[in-house]
């Protein structure tokens, strides 16, 4: 490996230890047992090759446990018939894992985004063995989690066994984000590409993409100059900031950094220079997208990551000045509940850090929450403006956090109004399809 190498002729001190650890990735997993607890770095950072090599394994192993927020990519310990091997426990499902969540093949923990590392914290769960997937030491021996930072510092420090996959394709993502080698118990020299999330569906249709468009224009309304911005990966988060180009001062503190804000630092429009917490800094605690993104994070030093009981926690949130919060959802009832985690009683991912952020943009000084979503699905036959939430669903965020629904026919704010008032917002941000049946149900239920 390149870098190791060129460390390695510095002649750094801890080099014999590194050497010492040193082991193939299907020499490190024979420390897995039966019934043992493992936890993944997510999201892009998974380090698949140690995966693929537990799984190599599965004839010996028995009832283990795995653990981690959604990851992208291909995983076989998911596979129909796997289940007697290994178990996975989500805390956020991905949609490679909602089959098996579904099917009872695997497990969901319903749980902030903010909570989800304070489980290893404070020992109420306890993780046997952590993979971690991080950038080659530098000089000094710390190695980076680079693009995933905010969901697997914490727990791989509480971890009893931390098994690295050394892999110079994770760039060297800055600030409380590393790991020194002596933490380390096996190291796995392997490089590959890590995984990618484009931000919006090559394929989606013209009118789908107009939908998204709207959606950003009304949103981005709501952004002041000198905002803080929370904003997640897709369409939506997408059209938002090309609507963007003509603020000034922009900030971020983020649970997911992705391409999208890419070209607002580079024109200066996201510079921090306004914000009250941490200035200057694009704070989050992990990226969700392609190279594009690793490439500009790797030693940018207007990065600053984070885990995520410090980034999803609202008191700290709060503590940026004109916070703006952007989430979606799946429906959102007459009264502003708002559910989006599941479809009905079938889990489709996860609370997340929705609310979190919200919550935390409530108490920021100006601060906006902001619930964004189309007011259709299925082509236009299902509204997701809705009389009542589906039987079985979860309600995420609750009808007191709500202030802000958008659309793309417009902006509900719902902060102080009663459910009548709640009720003819939402309508008029509703699909003209679907505004009679709305006002119908409305008039006999709340009286409007």
């Amino acid at each position: 490996m390149e870098q190791v190498t060129e460390v390695r002729a510095k002649g750094a001190s801890w080099l014999n230890k590194y050497n010492s650890k040193l082991i193939s990735s299907d020499d490190a997993v024979k420390a897995i047992k039966s019934g043992d607890k493992i936890v993944i770095q997510p999201g892009c950072a998974a380090p698949m090759e140690l995966i693929r090599a537990m799984v190599r394994r599965k004839e010996e192993l028995r009832d283990v446990l795995i653990y981690h927020i959604l990851v992208v990519g291909s995983l076989p310990y998911l596979e129909p018939g796997m289940e007697k091997h290994f178990k996975h426990i989500a805390f956020f499902i991905g949609g490679n894992a909602r089959k098996a969540v579904n099917e009872g093949r695997a497990e969901f923990v319903p749980i902030f985004l903010s909570e989800v590392t304070l489980l290893f914290k404070r020992g109420i769960l306890q993780a046997d063995i952590a993979f971690i997937n991080v950038s080659p030491p530098d000089e000094h021996g710390f190695c980076s989690y680079g693009i995933d930072v905010g969901n697997i510092k914490t727990p791989a420090e509480k971890a009893k066994l931390v098994i690295a996959q050394v892999n110079k394709e994770m760039p060297r993502g800055l600030g409380n984000s590393f790991i020194h080698i002596n933490k380390i118990d096996y190291i796995v020299e392997h490089d590959e590409a890590l995984m990618e999330l484009p931000q919006v569906d090559p394929n989606a249709k013209p009118e789908v993409l107009q939908v998204y468009d709207d959606i950003g224009r009304n949103v981005a309304g709501l952004i002041e100059d000198g905002s803080t911005l929370q904003m997640g990966i897709g369409a939506i988060p997408d059209s938002v900031m090309k609507y963007l180009r003509e603020k000034t001062d922009l900030g971020v503190h983020t649970e997911m950094f992705s391409d999208g804000m890419i070209e607002l630092v580079e024109e200066g429009i996201i510079n921090g220079e306004r914000k009250s917490l941490h200035p200057g800094k694009i704070v989050a605690g992990f990226v969700l997208g392609t190279r594009k993104s690793y490439d500009f994070l790797d030693n940018n030093p207007i990065f600053e990551f984070h885990p995520q009981e410090y980034i999803n926690d609202p008191f700290t949130i709060a503590k940026n000045d004109k916070m703006v919060a952007i989430n979606s959802a799946l429906e959102v009832d007459l009264t502003g509940q708002v559910c989006a985690d599941s479809i009905g009683t079938k889990f489709y991912s996860g609370i997340g850090g929705q609310v979190d952020f919200i919550r935390g943009a409530t108490h920021s000084e100006g601060g906006k929450p902001i619930i964004a979503l189309p007011s259709t699905t299925k082509n236009n036959t299902i509204t997701r403006i809705v009389p009542t939430l589906k039987p079985g669903a979860g309600v995420v965020t609750s009808r007191g956090d709500v202030h802000y629904v958008v659309t793309e026919y417009g902006v509900a704010q719902l902060w102080g109004k009663t459910i009548q008032e709640r009720a003819r917002a939402l309508i008029e941000i509703s699909h003209p399809d679907f505004r009679d049946e709305l006002t119908e149900f409305a008039k006999k239920t709340y009286h409007i």
